[in-house]
């Protein structure tokens, strides 16, 4: 390997498989692997110990002293294997979770299905950075390309983008109620600032040789900006809202917590609640399944508008 050398295609897959199968090795090892760590005691037999039930777990030690309390009264000893906490569940079964969450009804009468809570949760991401989007690209564009835009703008956006936007919880409520208004309003506050200073910033990269020889050609000043300067900087703005549209989820969890109780955050927190922890690793890698899946998708939609961009780096 050489720095800022491309891979080959090989090394490419190869290095992809490892880094999906590196943490399943550690994960199954951690798991499956006694003598790695497994600190806890998983109770199969409670034995003369009435307080112990099967599958409870409890530490090593307590379990030791149980045994060594019911031996020297000559009462049935208590018996269990070694195991790992229960917020530590094994691949297998978090891969079974997958199948049986979505089998499994709610733990209260109104609570939602798991496919109803990933839809409520996907719904609240489109819109929120959808609101965003519309706002944020035409200024960010406008501050990269007009200085005195910039000027009046950026001051504020700069301060604006330091603030929390959980902390709008309280405020988003009061304002738009408790349904789904505040959950939007904080993914739009979290992303909308950002987005401003990111695509202004990918704006100024445009190469000035362009407008030059627009200008040379006849262009007129007031032309330049959705004759050259947008068209020009469109692979870069796409790959900036990909990039976007990831923060926008890691927002999700946050948002959900706002208002009612709703969407995949409620069921991973109802999940928690009831110590169903494979449930909870499945809620989370579902949200990162169907990030991954949606950055994917554009990717290869981005590779298919922009083919021309992917030319001109060959030739270079």
């Amino acid at each position: 390997m050489q720095v800022l050398r491309p891979l080959t295609a090989r090394a490419r897959f190869v290095f992809g498989v490892l880094s999906v199968l590196l943490p399943l090795l550690i994960w199954c090892t951690v798991s499956y692997v006694p003598a790695v760590w497994h600190p806890q005691v998983m109770i199969t037999n409670p034995g003369s110990v009435s307080y112990l039930d099967i599958g409870a777990h409890m530490s090593r030690e307590a379990f030791d002293g149980e045994v060594a309390d019911a031996k020297a009264e000559g009462r049935a000893v208590p018996q269990g294997i070694r195991a790992n906490p229960v917020y530590l569940p094994s691949p297998g079964a978090v891969l079974k979770a997958f199948y049986t969450s979505f089998k499994t009804p709610p733990e209260t009468k109104d609570g939602q299905w798991l496919h109803q809570s990933l839809w409520h949760s996907i719904q609240i991401i489109f819109w929120g950075f959808l609101i965003s989007s519309v706002f944020g690209v035409p200024l960010g564009i406008l501050c990269g390309a007009y200085a005195a835009v910039a000027r009046v703008n950026e001051s504020f956006v700069e301060f604006a983008r330091y603030l929390p936007a959980p902390a709008f919880g309280a405020l988003a409520v009061a304002i738009l109620g408790i349904y789904d208004g505040p959950k939007i309003a904080i993914i739009v506050i979290g992303t909308f600032f950002q987005q401003v200073l990111i695509i202004a910033n990918t704006t100024r990269k445009l190469d000035p040789a362009l407008l030059e020889a627009a200008l040379t050609l006849g262009t007129k000043s007031r032309q330049l900006l959705t004759r050259v300067v947008i068209p020009g900087i469109l692979p870069d703005l796409y790959r900036d809202q990909r990039i976007l549209l990831g923060w926008a989820w890691t927002y999700l969890i946050v948002a959900e917590l706002i208002g009612t109780t709703s969407g995949i955050t409620w069921f991973i927190t109802q999940q928690a609640r009831y110590q169903h922890f494979p449930n909870v690793y499945a809620g989370i890698a579902m949200i990162g399944i169907i990030g991954l899946g949606t950055d994917m998708v554009l990717a290869l939609v981005g590779r298919r508008l922009f083919s021309w961009e992917r030319s001109l780096a060959k030739s270079a």
